[in-house]
């Protein structure tokens, strides 16, 4: 409850300078997975609306955004990830490139964060 807030309250602090900005969107985003148990770090292209498989997850994409003047700055992606061997969601959000922290994957195994939007 206390992450939320925190994320809640973060998100409110950038909202500004944010929406002062021209956002563009991507057709889709390079991520990156870390495998904790092996050390393996895994690059995923993922279009819009698309999913793919990381170990026992599911990682969907819903949409990407990032600044229209300066696309190599940041990127803003909505991920949907899901456990398939339990059925459950684990994250559902806006996961932001330059602040990974900040909204992230809690899972034991695995961590997933964004790169990159892509055209």
């Amino acid at each position: 409850m206390i992450r939320k807030l925190l994320l809640a309250a973060t998100l409110l602090a950038l909202a500004p300078p944010l929406a002062a900005q021209e956002v563009a969107r991507g057709n889709g985003a390079l991520l990156r997975g870390l495998d904790k148990v092996s050390g393996r770090t895994t690059d995923m292209e993922l279009g819009v609306g698309e999913a793919l498989r990381y170990g026992r997850l599911e990682v969907r994409l819903g949409e990407c955004r990032y600044p229209a003047d300066d696309p190599s700055s940041d990127a803003f992606a909505q991920l949907t990830i899901t456990d398939r061997s339990r059925n459950v969601t684990l994250f559902s959000g806006w996961m932001i490139a330059s602040s990974p922290a900040l909204s992230a994957l809690d899972d034991a195994r695995y961590d997933v964060w964004v790169i990159s939007c892509q055209s």
